[in-house]
This record gives structure tokens, C-alpha cells and sequence, in this order.
């Protein structure tokens, strides 16, 4: 018979849609609070503050416009407390893309990504005041073509990103206060999105034990120059293999 706790947990992630293979990190989903594949695009309650946002070809497909100048930005109108977020994107031809989560007042927290590097960070809340972005880890990649699978995180004081096998996490105090409006930022061409999902979210009680084995919070900080040089470097060794 299992124990109790387990068959609760297992029963949580079953309810999610977790596969076997994503194991707990720093949450356990909950109820689901928004369900959108985004293969009809992203109407209401999504808010579309700059850039082009359209369904192509069975996904939502997001675009920097040229006159904005500012990245394309969509949003959806949720104050949240401690949830988790999931989706995958695809690169088409956009320089940039981000999850990002704002605070009451400012932003909070993002997760930002380019084909050549993954950083996730708690966010500049104030922008020409005293406080700055801080930057949890940089990882270098080259993403190239495909879906990737993104998945963010937050739990009172802490928030956790993680996209395809790479994560890391970090704590601030600004994670305790109300989270608002989550959404999708793209710079530059299009990136294509789908299968999104918004839950509700508890503390892992295994957290202790999950974040031994993770990087320590600004452990792994490449470089931004560094990431795209160590991802070139990765494709040049790939290629003459």
C-alpha cells in the first residue's frame, strides 16, 4: 500500500498532466487557475499590449512590430499567490522571448531566452531607483529548431525556472508580495507558443533534498557574451562529430 503522502502527490501530479519523468521540484501543482493549447491564438482574458499575436497553423504565434519599438508583449490578467506555469515555444526567427511575472508596482521575476542562452533572475523592480535585476543563472544553449518546454515556479519567498533540462532557482523577498499579470514577451521576428497552463501550487516537502542537487542561486552566471560564444563553440564540436 502506499503511504499516504505519496499517493497524494502522485494523484496531484496525475491530475496535472505531469509525466513520470517530471519529478517535483520546488512545487507540487494544484488546481489548475487557466488551461490554453493557444491553437486557436490568445483572445480574451489575454491582453495583447504591443507587438502581433495570431493563431498559425494550430499555435500562437507572437511578433515584434517595428513601429512599437518595444518587444511584443501578452499578458494574461491573473494576481497570483504561489503557482506554477508550463508551456512549450519555438523559435521563428525572434532574437528574444520571455515568461515574465510583474509585481504589483514594476516587474518581478522573468525567464528570459535567447537560441543562445537561458537566464533566469528576479527582476530590476524599480528600474532608475536603487535596485537591480539579480540574476539566479545564465546558462549558455543553443536551442536551434524544435519545441521547448518551459516550466516556472514560485512558492513564497522563492522561484525556480526551468527550461527543457536546465533549471536553477533563487529567493528574494519581492516573491513573497502579490504576483500579477504572468505573460510572454518577444523581441525581434516570432516565436510560436502552445500548451500553456497556470495551477495553483504547495511547497514541495522534499525541497531540501530537490535543491541540494540543484546549482546554488548565482552559481552558474555565465557571461551574456560568454553563453553565445560557449553555445557556438558546443554547435562547432556537434558539427564535427
Amino acid at each position: 500500500m502506499k503511504h499516504p503522502s505519496l499517493l497524494t502527490l502522485t494523484l496531484a501530479l496525475a491530475a496535472f498532466g505531469v509525466r513520470a519523468e517530471d519529478k517535483p521540484l520546488l512545487a507540487i501543482p494544484g488546481k489548475a487557475i487557466y488551461e490554453n493549447k493557444l491553437n486557436d491564438g490568445a483572445g480574451a482574458p489575454w491582453k495583447a499590449a504591443k507587438g502581433k499575436w495570431e493563431a498559425v497553423d494550430g499555435v500562437l504565434r507572437g511578433s515584434e512590430l517595428e513601429a512599437d519599438m518595444h518587444g511584443a508583449v501578452n499578458r494574461l490578467p491573473n494576481k497570483l499567490q504561489d503557482f506554477v506555469i508550463e508551456y512549450e515555444f519555438k523559435f521563428s526567427g525572434a532574437r528574444t522571448t520571455s515568461l515574465s511575472i510583474n509585481a504589483i508596482k514594476d516587474h518581478m521575476a522573468r525567464i528570459n531566452i535567447t537560441p543562445k542562452s537561458v537566464t533566469i533572475q528576479r527582476d530590476d523592480n524599480d528600474h532608475e531607483g536603487p535596485d537591480k535585476a539579480i540574476v539566479f543563472a545564465r546558462f549558455p544553449v543553443d536551442l536551434g529548431d524544435g519545441w521547448h518546454k518551459v516550466r516556472m515556479e514560485m512558492v513564497g519567498d522563492k522561484m525556480l525556472g526551468k527550461v527543457d533540462d536546465l533549471v536553477a532557482w533563487g529567493a528574494s523577498d519581492l516573491f513573497k508580495t502579490e504576483k500579477a499579470a504572468p505573460g510572454f514577451t518577444v523581441g525581434g521576428a516570432s516565436v510560436d507558443f502552445r500548451n500553456f497552463t497556470l495551477s495553483e501550487a504547495t511547497l514541495n516537502p522534499d525541497w531540501e533534498k530537490v535543491s541540494a542537487k540543484l546549482p546554488k542561486p548565482g552559481e552558474k552566471v555565465a557571461p551574456a557574451a560568454a553563453a553565445a560564444k560557449g553555445a557556438a563553440k558546443g554547435k562547432s564540436k556537434k558539427n564535427a562529430e
